[in-house]
């Protein structure tokens, strides 16, 4: 059989050696992720443990700066990968890691620990199924990537105006659709992180593996965000 590269649809030999680049790749990717996800839990229940530290976030522009920080980092992780080296990358992904971290801080406020423990369980078992599946696929899922991103796009716009049109059929509706949209992602970011592992050198790997991470950790997060927005009844009263 031949790997596919579902960028352009043609296919790589699968020699000894492409599998054994593809599997270092992987593990690469995939620990940055579960690097940065603990990073993030680490940051989150840290702030959310500091009055202080949460007063001074919810007073004035450091959350929407906090918010801009991030869109640049993820715009110079997957913009400008070619010229980062692997340390640069790495720092800029535990940078949003912590970034992540202190903007979901408030969710340890809204929800409780049970209703956030569950929810990660869930979000990670189906992230961990529809990745797998992606990761050992034979059949190219490159058909799915204009659907799923009309679908983020579809979901961005119908959260935006979720923020000035409170109704909560519209906001079980976002949900429900965010939650089919990552992880249908969670599956393509998956099969596409093989063809990443075999079209960049030795020398890029690092770096690319790290953007990989980045991609997989976002269908994470907003799979989970997008389950705990369904769990209205594990708000705190």
């Amino acid at each position: 059989m031949a790997d596919i590269d579902i960028t352009r649809g043609t296919a790589f030999p699968a020699t000894e050696a492409s599998v054994d680049r593809i599997v270092a790749f992987l593990r690469a990717a995939y620990g940055w992720m579960c690097a940065g996800l603990a990073i993030t839990a680490v940051t989150a229940w840290f702030v959310a443990s500091s009055p202080s530290l949460l007063q001074a976030i919810r007073s004035g522009p450091l959350y929407l700066v906090l918010i801009v920080a991030q869109l640049g980092i993820v715009y110079v992780l997957s913009a400008r990968v070619q010229r980062l080296s692997a340390s640069t990358a790495s720092w800029l992904f535990i940078g949003y890691s912590v970034l992540t971290g202190v903007t979901l801080s408030f969710l340890m406020l809204v929800y409780t620990g049970e209703t956030l423990t569950s929810t990660f369980v869930v979000a990670a078992g189906m992230f961990g199924a529809m990745a797998a599946y992606g990761t050992v696929a034979k059949r190219s899922l490159a058909g799915w990537g204009q659907f799923l991103f009309m679908g983020l796009i579809g979901v961005v716009i119908a959260s935006i105006v979720g923020l000035f049109w409170h109704n909560d059929g519209l906001q079980f509706v976002i949900s429900f659709i965010g939650v089919i949209v990552f992880t249908g992602l969670a599956a393509y970011d998956a099969q596409r992180l093989k063809s990443m592992a075999l079209m960049t050198s030795a020398g890029d790997s690092g770096s690319y593996a790290i953007v990989g991470a980045l991609a997989l950790y976002l269908d994470f997060v907003n799979l989970f965000l997008m389950l705990l927005r369904l769990q209205g009844g594990g708000r705190r009263r």
